[in-house]
């Protein structure tokens, strides 16, 4: 656990990613943790019909759902969570959720990007 986090309980360590797989994921990481490209490209071309460059909640939902193991079906309530979180995190005001936002959940920049706009909000608020 980091010292230094707002939100202990809710901390993301990238590197163990690969722990938390289970039967209904995208497959974008594989069972050593390394990030597959082929599948987080997959994410946007079967399911971004709006814009191909990101996905609406609605669309969200449509993977959630194409995505769920049958056999599995204790797994199905973990992609709710996870793309719900992804989802208020970085989405954008037209409830957008961008491909480069989306890939940076799976780097860990896109908490860097995020904190940076906290911050930058904040100072601009005094």
């Amino acid at each position: 656990m980091q010292d230094d986090a707002r939100l202990p309980h809710l901390s993301i360590y990238v590197e163990y990613i690969h722990k938390a797989m289970h039967g209904s994921d995208t497959g974008a990481y594989d069972a050593e943790g390394r990030f597959v490209p082929p599948k987080f490209e997959e994410i946007f071309t079967k399911h971004a019909k709006v814009r191909p460059d990101a996905l609406t909640s609605e669309e969200i939902e449509e993977m959630i759902l194409a995505n769920r193991d049958p056999l599995d079906p204790q797994s199905w309530s973990a992609p709710e969570g996870e793309w719900g979180l992804i989802y208020k995190l970085a989405s954008d005001k037209q409830g957008f959720l961008h491909k480069d936002s989306a890939r940076g959940i799976y780097d860990g920049s896109v908490f860097y990007k995020l904190e940076e706009q906290r911050t930058s909000s904040a100072r601009s608020d005094m």
